[in-house]
């Protein structure tokens, strides 16, 4: 019979939410045998070379870990491992079915919405996005498509008004974990049964490019609002003052009076920006070359015209 210590399993994903969810199963007692990357990242202004969130948890316990350039040309060390099972948590590269096929149990994804709702890249954010109060981690199977594979578990969160893109993946970490503790051994033992999509029910979460970043000013409040929850508190959704990016970090609506030109910013005791159907305070915000800071601080450094015209 599978057990979580006889059951030879490689993981494979890269950022932070990915890393917390390998060490819960690491120190869970699940047997990984490697784990595998998208490559090391060059950060900031001094381009300095940076370990990735699963290395550096993986090589703190002894695990070897793998950073193919491209996974759909350069996989054979997986047949040498020789895994029981593979388990997926934002890896960030599409993975070919000729790698799906080798572990004899097969693949696992824990995707970070409630599907067939949100398949695709960046389901958190996206939900976020579109104003949705519950979302979860689907445990599923990986397939040749996108995420469309068999369903296994769920388990449900709530997101909240005051959630953003960070605290709402710290609940899906937290999700996981309940998921791992509760069905991993399950499934190894086949005692999950799965099942498939409703494909009627599909929608995408496409990835979020360079240009989602910046917050149209033809957007509602809410709609204002829920991006830049959605993008907060990286990258951080933007407008721009002049030829400067400003970005909006966190924010609230304070009534639905439309008395200014739409984008214009008043400065007064705190940051009001005029929408089409209403005015919101900007209360966490980053002035392109300068710290991020709360709005009353802004204001008290502004030494400008108190009256901003956003683009």
């Amino acid at each position: 019979m599978k057990t979580k210590e006889n059951t030879r399993i490689l993981y494979m994903g890269t950022p932070k939410m990915s890393a917390e969810v390998l060490k819960h199963l690491i120190e869970s007692g699940f047997n990984i045998i490697g784990v595998v990357a998208q490559e090391d990242q060059y950060v900031g202004r001094k381009h300095i070379l940076e370990k990735v969130p699963t290395k550096i948890v993986a090589e703190s316990y002894n695990i070897p870990v793998y950073q193919p350039h491209r996974i759909r040309k350069d996989f054979n060390f997986v047949k040498q491992l020789s895994p029981d099972l593979i388990i997926t948590m934002a890896y960030g590269q599409i993975v070919p079915k000729e790698l799906l096929d080798i572990p004899p149990l097969g693949c696992l994804n824990l995707h970070g919405s409630i599907l067939p709702k949100y398949r695709g890249a960046a389901p958190i954010q996206r939900a976020i996005m579109d104003g949705e109060n519950i979302t979860g981690i689907t445990l599923m199977e990986m397939a040749e498509g996108m995420d469309n594979g068999r369903m296994y578990s769920f388990e449900y969160v709530d997101i909240l008004p005051n959630d953003n893109y960070s605290s709402l993946c710290l609940k899906l970490i937290d999700a996981c974990k309940t998921i791992i503790d509760r069905d991993l051994v399950k499934y190894l033992q086949g005692r999950l049964e799965g099942t498939t999509q409703d494909e009627t029910k599909v929608t995408i979460a496409t990835k979020i490019m360079p240009e989602d970043e910046k917050l149209s000013l033809s957007f509602s409040v809410k709609q204002f609002i829920n991006h830049v929850r959605g993008l907060s508190d990286e990258p951080g959704g933007y407008v721009f003052i002049d030829d400067l990016k400003f970005k909006i970090f966190k924010c609230h609506q304070i009534n639905d009076l439309v008395e200014n030109p739409i984008g214009q910013i008043v400065l007064k005791k705190n940051i009001i920006l005029q929408l089409k159907d209403g005015q919101i305070m900007l209360d966490e915000v980053q002035l392109e070359g300068k710290k991020k800071m709360d709005g009353k601080s802004f204001v008290n450094g502004w030494k400008l015209d108190p009256i901003i015209i956003a683009k």
